[in-house]
């Protein structure tokens, strides 16, 4: 018998960097890392092509695994966990939901046959406290916090200042993620300011459904504005540790606790982030990074001219970003879910 068995998106074959997908295998290696043995895997990567394979597999996880993980959104969870908490009635397995983004609370608000069977989980596993605080005004008394996790090289590397400042996007390319606030903010200051201040490089895989949006959207990039393709997630820290700052202007329904904040403070690069969600939980104004009003592109101007003014706040939030990532290894975090493992 299996120890764990894992349902989530693993995508196998597409070489996927999306933040679900870069969780899940995240929390599969540490979880066969723990138990010293390979977790069942059922792959709901496939859309409605995958509904078929992830009901068969659930119930095969149940008849092998003595704990089974479900990692899915929406449409998945609305499959998988009607089947899962029906077939457990026979089975008496452990339980685990381990949510990926933030889009929880409000997608169950209204479901209320859902949400009563997520109740029979043994624990759901939410990546900020005020997700978890949501969830028990609807009645939850199984949830814990856990937030994401990657495990990345922390790195101390003296910053060397000089115009123009490099900022730079890490996260899909799609609107919701501000990519183009991202854009226009720095387009405006340059402008503003009559010479190249700040430049800006955009990393992340396009969304495959906007690929005309941004392909629209490359065609007004100055020169100090650069798409950089999909970054290697095991080396972000790397590439991060020679930029300024990391805009994360988000304003993505589904945002929870991003991977890319993440991706930052272990490079030692603070964060400018929208107010947005659960991003003040992670990003603390004036402490590792900056805050402003989401979808509010002069605010976001704003903290631009505010760095121009004092480019040396970044040597103070620096060292604060490094202790944070400290706090976002998998060893450490992922132990709140091994300690309920059976």
């Amino acid at each position: 018998m299996n120890r764990v068995g894992i349902i989530g998106h693993f995508g196998y074959g597409l070489n996927l960097s999306n933040g679900q997908t870069i969780k899940t295998e995240i929390i599969t290696a540490g979880v066969e890392n723990h138990c010293g043995e390979k977790a069942m895997t059922i792959d709901a990567h496939g859309g409605i092509k995958a509904v078929i394979p992830v009901v068969f597999g659930a119930i095969k996880a149940l008849k092998s695994c003595n704990n089974v993980i479900v990692m899915l959104t929406e449409n998945g969870l609305k499959v998988c966990v009607p089947i899962l908490t029906a077939f457990n009635r026979f089975y008496g397995r452990k339980l685990h939901y381990v949510v990926v983004g933030g889009w929880l609370p409000e997608f169950i608000a209204p479901r209320k046959l859902l949400r009563e069977k997520l109740k029979k989980f043994d624990c759901i596993y939410v990546e900020t406290g005020n997700m978890g605080k949501a969830l028990e005004k609807m009645g939850f008394s199984n949830v814990v916090t856990m937030p994401n996790c990657k495990p990345l090289h922390i790195i101390d590397e003296p910053f060397g200042y000089g115009m123009p400042y490099k900022l730079c996007t890490f996260s899909r390319v799609m609107k919701e993620k501000g990519i183009e606030d991202a854009v226009e903010a720095v387009k405006y200051v340059n402008s503003a300011k009559k010479e190249t201040v700040f430049a800006l490089d955009i990393f992340g895989q396009v969304d495959h459904n906007q690929t005309e949006w941004f392909n629209d959207l490359k065609k007004t990039f100055p020169d100090y504005v650069k798409y950089r393709g999909v970054a290697p997630s095991d080396r972000s820290s790397e590439i991060l540790k020679d930029y300024f700052f990391l805009l994360f202007p988000t304003y993505y329904y589904g945002e929870g606790f991003a991977g890319t904040v993440i991706d930052a403070f272990s490079a030692g690069v603070p964060v400018i982030a929208s107010k947005w969600k659960y991003n003040e939980e992670i990003v603390h104004d004036g402490v590792n990074g900056l805050v402003f009003e989401a979808k509010n592109r002069q605010s976001l101007i704003e903290k631009l001219e505010m760095l121009i003014a004092n480019p040396k706040l970044r040597d103070e939030m620096h060292k604060r970003c490094m202790e944070e990532a400290k706090q976002y290894q998998p060893e450490i975090v992922l132990q709140t879910l091994f300690g309920n493992l059976v």
